[in-house]
């Protein structure tokens, strides 16, 4: 029971810092679910989805609300990454696929989104005027043929979606802003349309597949998603910037966990 309480409180932390920091946040649940509640890895890749599906969902609300969400541009990147969670989720349940395999590989991308938090908040960015981009982290790119590049690009997202749950931000959006021209605020509200959709194609993916927990994987959800309209209110009183350098730190921190308790087995 105290276990329950405990993760379902630790839910309700991941939509607030989803809430509070535009994204992020929902990188938590995977090791929640298994570190904490005790789920088997792919089981917990398939909550993690639904998860991040539905707070991604909510986030677009204010987004589109201020007229930050461009449709045309979340359907035509959010095509191939679709096609790419699906293959992913595909990929995840096959036999040389591993626990331990998907735990390192999303312990590996939990320190380059942290890495990508922290270079972000760095006092020796350079910002482009137009974008309010920070070129140090996304380089400009000689781009003839920019469609091509975001179709590819948004086709090894959604893979790295499929295979272990992570809503794959920190690369969304600067692949709207370089390669699709899109002004940063823009690229946030789009992003969050494109991670719901890339969950929606990963978890039909696993449909079947994968065995469920659906009573925890709906509180979970719905404590997650309650988390998210706290944080936006506490946005209002904290500014994100001071709080994202840190939470860049702790996710190292998380990620040096995995990979100690995984390389243990």
């Amino acid at each position: 029971m105290l276990i329950q309480i405990i993760g379902h409180l630790l839910a309700g932390c991941i939509g607030i810092s989803l809430g509070l920091l535009g994204g992020g946040g929902s990188v938590l649940a995977l090791p929640i679910l298994v570190y904490v509640m005790g789920i088997a890895p792919k089981t917990a890749v398939v909550m993690t989805l639904v998860i991040v599906g539905t707070v991604s969902l909510l986030g677009t609300i204010p987004h589109w609300k201020k007229g930050n969400v461009n449709l045309k541009k979340a359907f035509l990147f959010g095509s191939a990454t679709m096609v790419g969670a699906f293959l992913g989720s595909k990929l995840a349940i096959l036999p040389f696929v591993t626990d331990t395999i998907q735990l390192l590989l999303f312990a590996g991308l939990m320190l380059l989104a942290a890495i990508f938090m922290i270079r972000k908040n760095s006092p020796s960015s350079r910002v482009s005027p137009h974008n309010q981009v920070d070129l140090t982290i996304y380089p400009q790119p000689i781009c003839r043929y920019c469609w091509l590049w975001m179709v590819t690009e948004g086709l090894a997202i959604g893979i790295l979606t499929g295979l272990v749950g992570v809503g794959g931000g920190f690369a969304i959006v600067p692949a709207l802003v370089l390669l699709g021209d899109t002004p940063m605020k823009e690229a946030i509200g789009t992003s969050l349309v494109v991670i719901a959709l890339n969950a929606v194609a990963g978890f039909l993916g696993y449909l079947g597949q994968v065995p469920l927990n659906w009573g925890l994987m709906i509180s979970f959800t719905l404590v997650a998603g309650l988390g998210t309209f706290i944080g936006a209110y506490l946005s209002q009183y904290i500014e994100a910037k001071q709080l994202q350098k840190g939470f860049g730190y702790f996710l190292i921190a998380i990620a040096v966990f995995i990979f100690i308790q995984e390389w243990k087995t």
